[in-house]
């Protein structure tokens, strides 16, 4: 993985950056949260690890940072200093996991083994689709008018408005959406090709306006957007999905994503469990951490909590089997919206010399 490491402390961010190096990681080292903040303007990371208590700011800034910039790069934080609320308070605020010094290099180790994990969750498995088809299937329903964007395209038909080429800015894309959807009420479109965009605009930039259009088409009718998994990373392709799928699966995603949730789920798939079962399926000795990891769940609503046994929900059950398929929710529908890999990438057009590559173990 692609790790940034930030303490004020320079023996202690060098050895740790050198020991992840040698591990097979690659990254850097920074002091200060405004260095950590210029670098990922720059430049996409997996994840990053960041001391808690650092002078002017600390590592709770840099995490709402992060989270509100950059969503799917996950954030350790360490500390030496913070009781273990101050660690749990990061976490509610979006952290993936905490470490408290003294640190086992192994315990790094294991977190950045579950942020892999996450990140390989995230990655879609479900088979790749053809936009072109998308379209003319969605067309040939008759329920709506089409919008198609991207190459390759299919012929203009009945209930099928072919507007290729995909525009090269997000807001341009935006702008003929809502031009329309304002003379079709019906509207449904599919945009081919959506990775073209992240050449020279930013991921979070390129979701705002694929939310944007999800919102614009509600009640209207469904947004299919392919992209050429060749040239996206997992983190990319979970951050596309979410923005077109909508926010309830979104949250439930993330509940499911953590691996450390996942084998509480399928420990409790088994039957009712204690907070001692939950502990042991997910591998934890934190007592506090662990009942965060439960709150998550109950709150997604994949299990309950009754007298001291913890059971799933018929929720629950079904993201049981979902961990077993797919990451990304299937619309239920034809009308679903729906973010896929498209079955035959376009070899190209913008963005064909850019090649995306996922976390490396």
């Amino acid at each position: 993985m692609r790790l940034l490491v930030v303490d004020d402390d320079a023996v202690f961010r060098d050895e740790l950056l050198d020991l992840l190096t040698d591990d097979g990681h690659r990254g850097e080292a920074v002091p200060s949260v405004a260095a950590a903040l210029a670098r990922l303007e720059h430049e996409p990371f997996d994840l990053v690890l960041t001391d808690l208590k650092m002078p002017r700011q600390g590592g709770l800034e840099l995490l709402r940072e992060i989270r509100h910039r950059w969503p799917r790069t996950l954030v350790v934080v360490v500390t030496g200093y913070a009781s273990v609320e101050t660690a749990l308070d990061a976490m509610k605020l979006g952290a993936f996991d905490y470490v408290r010094k003294p640190f086992r290099l192994e315990q790094i180790r294991a977190a950045l083994e579950l942020a892999r994990l996450e990140h390989e969750f995230e990655a879609p498995q479900e088979a790749r689709r053809d936009p072109v088809r998308e379209a003319g299937a969605l067309a040939a329903a008759g329920q709506h008018e089409v919008l198609f964007l991207g190459d390759p395209h299919p012929a203009p038909g009945p209930h099928l408005t072919v507007g290729a080429p995909l525009p090269s800015d997000p807001v341009e894309l935006h702008d003929r959406v809502r031009a329309f959807t304002a003379e079709h009420p019906n509207a449904a479109v599919v945009i081919s090709g959506v990775e073209r965009l992240l050449v020279d605009h930013r991921l979070e930039d390129v979701v705002a306006v694929l939310e944007a259009i999800r919102v614009e088409l509600a009640d209207r009718g469904p947004l299919r957007v392919g992209f050429n998994p060749r040239r996206v990373g997992p983190a990319e392709a979970a951050a596309l999905g979410a923005a077109v799928t909508g926010p309830e699966t979104h949250e439930t995603l993330e509940a499911l994503a953590n691996p450390l949730r996942r084998k509480v789920l399928e420990r409790l798939a088994l039957g009712p469990g204690s907070f001692g079962d939950a502990m042991a399926a997910a591998g934890l000795d934190d007592s506090p951490k662990m009942s965060f990891h439960l709150r998550r769940l109950t709150v997604a609503g994949l299990l309950v909590h009754e007298g001291d046994r913890y059971r799933l929900t018929s929720r629950g059950e079904a993201a049981v089997r979902l961990l077993a398929a797919a990451a990304f929710l299937p619309p239920n529908e034809a009308t679903g919206s729906v973010a896929f890999a498209d079955r035959k990438p376009p070899g190209g057009g913008r963005g064909s010399e850019r090649r995306r590559e996922g976390p490396t173990p």
